[in-house]
């Protein structure tokens, strides 16, 4: 039973009254490993029950530490974290009774079938498979043809909807789920997302997401975004999108992949990156026409040249604010 180290199976004896407390409060939160690298860097963050929250950042930024650290497997070198009003390192018992823990990395039983996994972890907890079914029920829908199938031969997909299955099976008070959609297809992305919605409309439960994806942010009702183990930014996705500050171009032209060194050499450009078959372009229109733009790309010998002005999205924000932090 090694490898269900980040479940407890005790039931609190006192009936706390949760109703007014945050799903997640975190205070100043720093994580140190080895001798100085900082995975997270004085981090806060307050997560109000009953929201789908999106933790959202590149490799490395530090998003699976502050997850780890919500499900206390992770003590904080710095900092005070309370998850559901218990502290993470004091009250770590009581707390992991209410958790539903997803890591990123399969971590079921590969040697035992599907519906053996479902029923060890709700032994686990005191409970039977069908007591909270409804929670669960139109994921293990598409798991039952499999019920008999070896974990460790499921599909990716399958395999992410048996592990939401297991950390749903003893109806949490609040999901952590660490970058659950990871190499997963699209199709299956979408269903997966749609589940998490659902959860959170019909049971008014806690959802903390982790996800290297800027395209599921809006998903999420709040989002914050990480880099290099600081929160860089924290709104609702739209409210992200409305705070970038520049007037963004786009740049179409079958020689894209060459133009941007040359766009970039233009004085007066303030940034240029691919995005899809477009160019995304910021420039200070005091030194720039949109015209002159086209003019100076033409006599380096670029053809079929569009610049119009276009909405920016998440990605733009992230990058624009990247940028900002190494300034």
């Amino acid at each position: 039973m090694g490898k269900l180290y980040y479940l407890h199976s005790m039931t609190p004896n006192e009936n706390q009254n949760k109703e007014e407390l945050l799903a997640v409060d975190c205070s100043h939160v720093t994580k140190i490993f080895g001798a100085s690298f900082k995975a997270l860097d004085d981090v806060s963050l307050q997560i109000k029950k009953g929201t789908l929250f999106g933790l959202i950042g590149a490799d490395g930024a530090g998003k699976t530490t502050l997850i780890r650290i919500l499900a206390s497997l992770l003590l904080p070198t710095e900092g005070e974290v309370k998850v559901l009003g218990y502290d993470v390192h004091k009250d770590f018992r009581k707390l992991r009774h209410y958790i539903g823990y997803m890591p990123g990395k399969f971590s079921l039983y590969s040697d035992l079938s599907v519906n053996e996994n479902l029923n060890v972890f709700a032994t686990l907890y005191g409970t039977k498979m069908e007591t909270n079914y409804e929670l669960f029920s139109d994921l293990y829908e598409q798991l039952a043809p499999f019920g008999k199938r070896k974990a460790g031969n499921l599909s990716g997909g399958m395999k992410q909807k048996l592990a939401l299955c297991c950390a749903l099976v003893h109806r949490p008070d609040i999901l952590l789920l660490d970058e659950p959609t990871t190499g997963v297809d699209p199709v299956s992305r979408k269903v997966f997302w749609d589940i998490l919605t659902r959860l959170r409309k019909e049971f008014k439960m806690p959802i903390i997401v982790s996800t290297p994806y800027m395209d599921e942010a809006f998903r999420c009702d709040r989002v914050a975004l990480i880099q290099n183990g600081k929160i860089i930014s924290e709104d609702n996705p739209q409210g992200l999108v409305n705070s970038y500050p520049y007037k963004l171009w786009g740049v179409l032209s079958v020689q894209k992949g060459k133009m941007i060194k040359e766009l970039r050499s233009l004085t007066g450009v303030q940034s240029v990156y691919s995005f899809g078959d477009t160019l995304h372009l910021t420039f200070d229109e005091s030194c720039l026409s949109t015209e002159e733009i086209v003019c100076r790309m033409q006599e380096k010998g670029f053809k079929d040249i569009t610049i119009k002005a276009i909405d920016p999205t998440i990605e733009d924000y992230f990058l624009a604010k990247t940028v900002e932090e190494k300034e």
